[in-house]
């Protein structure tokens, strides 16, 4: 029985527009995730060469993008909607959510490739997009697999990270 939609594989290549951190790289965030992930690289608080400020860690920009104070909250919103099931794959990347309804949601791992450090003070963007729609057939049955691509850049452009992560739909 085949789970995916042509509906759904329409979504392959989608790219949802840049769109900015709610804050820039703030000295108490980098402080608090240097002390979350027991590395006291003294980079993270003061200028050191060959940065000419100081950095964060190299993966901190992933965690940046969060619900803003007073911006509406999307589980929230649904609390109330005895259909909502709490799958909220593509929320917060910016995607569209798929149309696949009534499936569980996996992780299926993910991976990062770390190019420059982010700066404290520098504001940091995000775009992803659906890289690749599958559906493969397993013992327990047939699954999709949902391939996002997501790219950390500076304001000016720089590409600080580039992360594929995998979920898997049954």
């Amino acid at each position: 029985m085949a789970l995916l939609t042509d509906a759904a594989k329409a979504f392959i290549g989608y790219r949802s527009e840049p769109f900015a951190a709610c804050e820039t790289v703030e000295r108490g965030a980098v402080r608090r995730y240097a002390q979350a992930i027991m590395d006291p690289d003294p980079a993270y608080a003061e200028a050191m060469a060959p940065y000419g400020a100081p950095i964060a860690p190299p993966i901190f920009p992933s965690f940046m993008f969060r619900t803003p104070f007073g911006a509406p909250d999307f589980l929230t919103d649904n609390a109330e909607d005895p259909d909502f099931d709490g799958i909220v794959m593509g929320v917060g990347n910016g995607l569209p959510p798929l149309p696949l309804d009534g499936l569980a949601l996996l992780n299926g791992g993910a991976e990062i490739e770390f190019l420059a450090y982010a700066r404290h003070g520098e504001t940091v963007l995000q775009s992803s997009r659906y890289a690749d729609i599958y559906e493969r057939e397993t013992k327990s049955g047939p699954m999709i697999f949902v391939i996002i691509e997501t790219e950390f850049t500076t304001e000016a452009g720089q590409v600080l990270l580039r992360a594929r992560k995998t979920i898997i739909r049954r």
